[in-house]
C-alpha cells in the first residue's frame, strides 16, 4: 500500500488542498512542539536548580499556556479541516463514479452486479473517512514533526539526535511490512461485503419467486454464510491491526527508553546539563508520537484505500467514444440507414450483428422481427448510442451517427423498452422523464393519449401520487402505458419500441396497441416485435435471423 495513492491526489481537488493545509499545520505544530519543550525544560531547570518561585516563572508559564492552547487550537482546526475535506472528496469521487458509469452505458453495467457497485459507492467510499480524516493528515505530521525534532535535538545533543534518527525510520519500515498484507486483507474484506450486499439485494428482489419455489430457506442460508464470511474477514483485519499496533507501540517505547538511558547516564556523569537533558527527554517522545498515531490509523485507512482502488479501477475503464460532434436539429421527419453494420460483445463468441444493412424512410413504421438472440435489442441500442459499431455506418438524414452529439441526438428519440423502469417518484414526474419542464396540461394530454385516465382516477392524489420503487403497485400494462405516455410527451421524430407488448394479456395488449397506433402517426418508428399484433401495425417488416442476415417483407 503506497503512503498516498497518487490517483487520489491528481483526481480529487479536496485531497490536494488537504495535503497542502496539513503541511502548513505540520510546520506550525513542529515549531510549537520545539518551543513547548524548550520552555518546559527551562522552567523545570530554573525551578529545581535555581529555586525560582511562581512569581519569577509567571511570564514563562503564561507563554507556555499560550503554546499549549495554540497546539490544541491547531489540532481542532486540523481535525475540522480533515473532516470537511473528507466529505468533499467522497462527494467528488461518488459523482465521478456515477458520471463514468453513465458514460460507460448499459452494456458495461450489464456485465457487473449492480449491488456490488452500489455497495462500493456507499459503504465502500464511506470507509475513506479513516483514510482522509486521520491517516493523510497524520502522515504529513509524521514526516514534518520528527524531522523538526531531530534538527532541534542535534543542536543540543548529537548522541540523542543520532538515536532518534536511527530508530524513527524503523517504524515506517515496519508499517510497510505490515501494509503488504493489510491491503490484500482489506480488499478481500470489501469484496466479501460487496458479495453480502449482492446476495441480500438478490434475495429481497426475488423474494416472491424464492417463496413460490421453496428456496427461501436455502437463500437465507446463503446470506447467513456470506455474513459469517464477512465477520471472519473483519475479525482477521482487526487481529492484524491489534498485533501490529502492539509491535509499533513496543518499538516506539523502546526507542524513547534508549534515548532516556543515554541522557540519564550523561546527566549522572556530568556530561550533560539538566536543562539540555530535560529538553531532549521532553522532545524525544514528540518525534515518535505522530508515528504511533499514524500506526493506529493505518489499518482504518486500508479499508478506504481498497475502496478507492476499486473506484479508480472503474474510472480507468475505457468509456465509449464520447461524441461531441454536430448537434441534431429537431426535424419533423427523419430517415435512417444502416450499411454493413457489425457489432460484437467481449463476452460473446460470435457477432451480435453481422453486416446488417437497412433503411427506414421518413414517417415509416417498420417492424423488426426475428428469433430471440438475433440482435433486435442490439440494433436498437446502436441507434440509441449505447453500443458502438465495429464496422459499417449508421446515418441519420445522410449524416453519420458517429459524428453527432449523443445528447442532442437522443432528444430526437423516444424509447419504449420491454420492461420500462419507473422511478420512486410521482406519476407526473415519471411521465416527465424525457421533458422535465413539461407543463401539467401537456402531461395530462400524454396520459390521455396513452390510455391512463383510469389509473389517475384510481390513485388517491392523481398525477401527484408517488409510485413505489420500480412502479410497485402498477400492473405490467399500466407500466407499459406510462412508458408510452413518456413517448407521447416527448413527441420525438423517431420512435424506438422494444417489444412493448411482451408479457401482457390479450386485453391489455389490445389497449397498448391502440396507444401505439396513435403514437406512430406522423413519426418514423422502429418496433422490435414478436407478436403478430405489433407486426400488423407496421408498413413493412424486416426480419433478422441468427446468422444476422436480413429478410425484407
Amino acid at each position: 500500500m503506497p503512503a498516498v495513492d497518487p490517483r487520489l491526489v491528481t483526481r480529487t481537488r479536496a485531497v490536494r488542498e488537504l495535503l497542502l493545509r496539513a503541511a502548513g499545520l505540520g510546520v506550525a505544530t513542529s515549531v510549537l512542539v520545539v518551543a513547548q519543550a524548550w520552555l518546559l525544560a527551562g522552567l523545570l531547570s530554573r525551578s529545581f536548580q535555581n529555586g525560582a518561585g511562581l512569581a519569577e516563572l509567571r511570564s514563562p508559564l503564561l507563554v507556555l499556556l499560550g503554546i499549549v492552547s495554540a497546539r490544541a487550537g491547531l489540532a481542532w482546526w486540523a481535525e475540522l479541516m480533515a473532516y470537511r475535506a473528507g466529505t468533499q472528496a467522497k462527494s467528488e469521487l461518488r459523482m465521478s463514479l456515477l458520471r463514468h458509469v453513465v458514460d460507460l452505458g448499459p452494456s458495461w453495467l450489464a456485465r457487473h452486479r449492480t449491488a456490488e457497485l452500489e455497495t462500493l459507492a456507499t459503504r465502500g467510499l464511506d470507509s475513506l473517512d479513516g483514510y482522509l480524516t486521520r491517516y493523510l493528515p497524520q502522515l504529513v505530521l509524521a514526516i514534518v514533526v520528527p524531522t523538526a525534532v531531530i534538527v532541534a535535538t542535534v543542536t543540543q545533543d548529537i548522541v540523542a539526535a543520532a538515536i532518534v534518527a536511527v530508530t524513527v525510520p524503523l517504524i515506517p519500515l515496519l508499517m510497510a511490512v505490515v501494509g503488504a498484507g493489510s491491503k490484500a486483507q482489506a480488499a478481500k474484506r470489501l469484496a466479501t461485503l460487496q458479495r453480502l450486499g449482492g446476495h441480500f439485494l438478490d434475495s429481497v428482489a426475488g423474494l416472491t419467486t424464492l417463496k413460490v419455489f421453496g428456496r427461501a430457506r436455502s437463500q437465507a442460508a446463503l446470506v447467513r454464510r456470506a455474513t459469517d464470511d464477512f465477520r471472519r474477514e473483519t475479525m482477521g483485519t482487526l487481529r492484524v491491526a491489534f498485533l501490529s499496533s502492539l509491535v509499533l507501540e513496543l518499538l516506539a517505547s523502546l526507542s524513547v527508553a534508549v534515548v532516556a538511558v543515554a541522557v540519564g547516564i550523561r546527566l549522572v556523569s556530568g556530561g550533560l546539563d539538566l536543562s539540555t537533558g530535560l529538553f531532549v527527554l521532553i522532545l524525544a517522545p514528540e518525534a515518535y508520537l505522530p508515528l504511533r498515531t499514524l500506526g493506529a490509523s493505518f489499518h482504518a485507512a486500508t479499508d478506504g484505500a481498497a475502496a478507492a482502488d476499486q473506484v479508480f479501477t472503474v474510472l480507468d475503464s475505457p468509456r465509449p467514444d464520447r461524441r461531441t460532434g454536430s448537434s441534431v436539429q429537431r426535424c419533423a421527419s427523419l430517415e435512417l440507414r444502416m450499411d454493413e453494420v457489425c457489432v460484437s460483445y467481449p463476452d460473446r463468441a460470435g457477432p451480435a450483428l453481422d453486416r446488417v444493412s437497412l433503411s427506414i424512410r421518413p414517417n415509416e413504421v417498420v417492424a423488426l422481427t426475428g428469433p430471440s438472440g438475433s440482435g433486435k435489442s442490439t440494433l436498437i441500442a446502436v441507434l440509441l448510442g449505447f453500443v458502438g459499431v465495429d464496422s459499417g455506418q449508421v446515418t441519420v438524414c445522410g449524416v453519420d451517427l458517429a459524428e453527432l452529439d449523443l445528447t442532442s441526438w437522443r432528444r430526437n428519440v423516444a424509447w419504449v423498452p420491454q420492461r420500462p423502469y419507473l422511478l420512486a417518484a410521482s406519476l407526473a414526474d415519471n411521465v416527465r422523464l424525457g421533458r422535465p419542464d413539461a407543463a401539467e396540461d401537456d402531461v395530462r394530454r400524454a396520459i390521455h393519449d396513452a390510455g391512463l385516465e383510469q389509473l389517475t382516477e384510481r390513485l388517491p392524489r392523481g398525477l401527484a401520487t408517488p409510485l413505489g420503487e420500480r412502479g410497485t403497485g402498477l400492473s405490467a400494462g399500466e407500466k407499459q402505458r406510462v412508458a408510452l405516455a413518456r413517448a407521447f410527451l416527448m413527441d420525438a421524430p423517431l420512435l424506438l419500441l422494444d417489444e412493448p407488448t411482451a408479457n401482457l394479456d390479450g386485453e391489455t395488449e389490445a389497449s397498448v396497441l391502440d396507444a401505439i397506433v396513435r403514437l406512430t402517426v406522423g413519426h418514423t418508428a422502429l418496433i422490435a416485435a414478436h407478436r403478430p399484433g405489433l407486426v400488423a401495425l407496421a408498413d413493412r417488416e424486416i426480419r433478422l435471423e441468427r446468422a444476422m442476415s436480413l429478410e425484407h417483407r
